[in-house]
Formats: C-alpha cells, structure tokens, sequence
C-alpha cells in the first residue's frame, strides 16, 4: 500500500526537531561535463552521516510510551545501526543492535558510542534475524527493519521532499538501490511533490535484484554480494516492493568501475566524502546521459560512513 501525501508530511514535520536540512549543491563542472543539470540532496551531512537517521527518528516516534520504555531492536551492519543508535539516544530509548561479527570495527565503535548495545552473530542473514528475535523475546523490544518498515520508509521520504520544496521543477530524482527504503520514500514523495518527475534508481550489477525484480514482478535474490557499495548489498521486502513496483519508473544497473569513477569525481569535484553506495546513483545517471540531455536532475547523496583505510582509489 502507497502511503497518502498526509503521511509524508506528518513523517517532515515530525523528524524535523530531530535531523539536520541538508544542504542541495549543484556542481558547474559536473553539469558541463554531463550536459544535465544536477542537483545533489547531500545526506552525507545528515546526523550520523546518512539518511537513515530520518526513517529511525520517524519509526520510533510512532512507538507507544510502553514500546518505547521496552526499547528498539534492529539487525544491521551499517549505517542503520548507527541511525536507530543515535535517535534512540536523542529520545532517551534503549537500543539493541544486532552486527555480524565481521562488520567493520570502525562501525561497531560508532554504534556504541551513540549508546547501542551490540549483540554480535553470523553473517548470514537468517542469524542475524534469529539474534533479534531473541533479544524481542527477552526484552519486548520493537523490531525496526532498516529499510522494510512503512514508517521508516516515510522517514526517508522527508529527504526528497526538502529537495522538491526548492527544486520544484525536476525533471528526474535519482538514488541507490539497496534494500528499498530509500527508494521507495523518494517515489512517494516524487508522487505528491514533483511536477511530472520521475523516480530512477541506480543499482550495482553485481547485486542487481531490484532490476530483476521490476521485470519478474516479485521479489528477486541475490546469487553473490560482490560490490564495493556495501550498504547496497541488502534485498527488497514486502513493504516496499509495492511501492516501488509502482512508482519507480527504472532502474538503471552500473559496473563496479563506474561506481568507483563517480565516487572519485564526487570528492575531487564537489570536495565532499561520500561512500560508494552513494556514488552508484550518479554513476547511473552518467552511463545513460545522453538520455538526459539539458533535463533537471535531483540526486540523492545517501551517505558518506567510509572507511577512510580502504579508498578504492
């Protein structure tokens, strides 16, 4: 089910308080080189340093005064878990987070100096479900999926709907393909807030089941994860699917160099640190530019958490 236009802008002026107005830069050189005029929605500079902090302030406001002193659960690697970390912090909330034991020691320190308290597992998805499902059981603490929870979704949605407030004229809004959440909360607020805009999303080849899924029309997996984006490496849900099924006109499918090609141009151009899940939205857009020609383009900068030792370039 699409949410109504009513709730996206309950989610904006209920995360308001809480996140930061990203600002929107729009590049000359890049536009030049392009022959788009692009206009990037940096999340990079959100709290916590991603857009997900949106979706985790907006899914545990929703949460009673009861759920709310029992606590919050989720399973993430990444940034989700530093966003439910941090905003459960913000609205005095524990936190229990559940993080493959192989997951960077930079992001496991970064949970737990926003207060979450980690619970480590096997990699394999099924693991990391049955760790959170314990730690439910033991403490009746809410599950909040990363990017499968309608609320969280809406959250998202609050970043695409600053950019349309001040670029109204959008043509096309580009983001990356992960999990779906961010996705799915850009098409619905494209829906209510753009003027004859269209959403495209951008996805690594090497984990192309949102591609696959648009053309089967259910919900496709992943063979193998091999892609330098590792906050992309995630599946679609039931929540989102729908959304996206619906209001995300396509997806546009990137190599790894690419991806790497758009992350470097980003920091040497734009002078700002992006991770490379960001950098496959643009990449997408530069692969099929010439479709694009002299067309106003919104992108999306989801989030810049990088391990500063591990450059691909």
């Amino acid at each position: 089910m699409i949410p109504s236009q009513r709730e996206v802008e309950e989610a904006y002026e209920r995360v308001k308080p809480y996140v930061h107005k990203t600002p929107v830069l729009k590049p000359s050189f890049l536009n030049e080189v392009s022959g788009v005029e692009i206009y990037f929605k940096c999340e990079n500079f959100q709290r916590m340093g991603a857009f997900k902090m949106r979706g985790a302030v907006n899914a545990i406001l929703q949460l009673s005064e009861a759920q709310r002193k029992a606590g919050v659960v989720t399973h993430s690697s990444g940034n989700f878990a530093q966003a439910l970390s941090l905003a459960a912090k913000n609205l005095g909330v524990k936190a229990y987070i559940v993080m493959p034991k192989n997951a960077p020691q930079v992001k496991k320190e970064a949970v737990e100096g926003y207060g979450g308290i980690i619970t480590e597992s096997e990699s394999t998805p099924i693991a990391r479900e049955q760790e959170a499902e314990r730690i439910q059981n033991e403490t009746a603490a809410t599950f909040i999926h990363p990017s499968n929870d309608k609320n969280v979704i809406l959250g998202n949605a609050t970043s695409a709907l600053e950019l349309l407030k001040t670029h109204q004229n959008l043509d096309y809004l580009f983001a990356p393909v992960g999990g779906g959440g961010l996705i799915a909360g850009a098409s619905v607020a494209v829906k209510y807030f753009g003027k004859n805009c269209k959403t495209i999303g951008g996805e690594p080849f090497e984990v192309d089941d949102a591609f696959r899924s648009l053309q089967t029309g259910k919900i496709e997996s992943n063979k193998t994860t091999n892609t330098i984006a590792d906050g992309l490496k995630t599946s679609l849900g039931d929540v989102n699917f729908p959304i996206i099924k619906n209001l995300v006109s396509e997806i546009i499918r990137v190599e790894e160099t690419e991806i790497i090609s758009a992350m470097k141009l980003i920091w040497e151009r734009l002078k700002i640190v992006v991770e490379p899940s960001s950098a496959v939205a643009l990449a997408a857009l530069l692969r099929e530019r010439q479709r694009f020609q002299n067309k106003k383009i919104g992108i999306i900068i989801s989030g810049g958490n990088v391990d500063l030792k591990n450059l691909p370039f």
